[in-house]
């Protein structure tokens, strides 16, 4: 496999996974509200509400229950991955407009009430 960094760098694109447990309920209300407050504190612009899933019940292992979500930016797009039992959450940042990682980090652990250890890959 090629290294994404070599591959086609005049296009630009900034991504950051974010993991980590998070405390408290999430519900797909909730779930709407944070992932717009995620996107302004990053001065990204959504051009559509985010589209939330939540498979019916029995339809998949209940350990694997929650919520996959996805909102639509400008410049590409931030996807989410809750799970509810364990209290776990996946974020993927994924733009062609840069964002500062600190930032990142720091709004998605008061956004999604992240407890430590919260890890990153920015790739």
């Amino acid at each position: 496999m090629r290294d994404c960094k070599r591959l086609a760098p005049e296009v630009f694109r900034q991504r950051m996974l974010i993991e980590g447990y998070y405390r408290g309920p999430i519900t797909r209300k909730g779930l709407r509200e944070r992932l717009l407050s995620f996107a302004e504190r990053l001065e990204l612009r959504t051009y559509g509400e985010p589209v939330i899933y939540s498979p019916e019940s029995g339809m998949g292992k209940v350990e694997n229950a929650g919520y996959d979500a996805f909102v639509p930016l400008i410049d590409s797009g931030i996807s989410i991955y809750v799970w509810t039992g364990p209290k776990f959450i996946s974020l993927v940042l994924y733009t062609c407009k840069r964002f500062d990682e600190a930032t990142a980090r720091s709004a998605a652990t008061e956004i999604f009430e992240l407890e430590d250890p919260i890890g990153t890959l920015s790739f």
